[in-house]
């Protein structure tokens, strides 16, 4: 693979110029060029991600166009889309679809990006990054403290509501149609899930 094919799945990008596999830190990753690729790192490794498709931005539009209202306009915290770098610790950095960040952690914000927990992360899986999401993501957001996890599934058009409880995820559930989801961060949020996909 070269720096120009687009991966179609979540893997490690081996074959970019830089620290060993296993020691890449921000600063690395900060240092790399636009190449137009998406890269996050995990453990000290570069991974990198498949471009999202138009109906994963459309979804990733559509939620930020709900959750503003209730979250900006509402005074509550600020609401991020991707990209935004999240700086979890040394060697893990991710890029959400979308975060938010509660008022009370807002000195998290610098000028280039998060540092710490953001309140809320919302990833869109994909078929090519379900496992990625719910496996990877789901264990380095827990052990970084993300109080709340969203996985929306554009296949099914389900959103699953994961809360942080004693260091571990416990699923509120799956939702779709005309449910609304029960965030513990957003608590004023009547949005039926079906309105997040078209």
């Amino acid at each position: 693979m070269t720096t120009v094919e687009q991966p179609s799945v979540v893997l490690p990008a081996d074959w970019v110029p830089g620290p060993a596999q296993g020691s890449w830190t921000y600063d690395d990753y900060a240092a790399l060029p636009d190449d137009g690729q998406r890269y996050e790192i995990v453990n000290g490794v570069l991974l990198i991600a498949p471009a999202p498709t138009p109906d994963h931005q459309s979804i990733a539009v559509r939620i930020a166009y709900y959750l503003f209202p209730h979250v900006d306009l509402a005074g509550i915290g600020k609401l991020f889309p991707s990209p935004i770098d999240v700086e979890l610790g040394p060697k893990d950095v991710f890029q959400p679809d979308l975060v938010v960040v509660l008022n009370e952690h807002l000195n998290r914000v610098t000028a280039k990006k998060i540092i710490g927990a953001p309140d809320l992360a919302i990833e869109i899986a994909s078929p090519s990054t379900a496992t990625y999401d719910r496996l990877t993501k789901y264990q380095q957001y827990a052990q970084a403290g993300i109080t709340e996890y969203w996985i929306v599934k554009p296949t099914t058009h389900t959103v699953e509501v994961l809360v942080l409880e004693d260091g571990e995820y416990h699923s509120l559930g799956v939702f779709f149609g005309r449910q609304t989801l029960p965030s513990w961060v957003v608590p004023v949020f009547p949005v039926a899930v079906e309105k997040f996909f078209v």
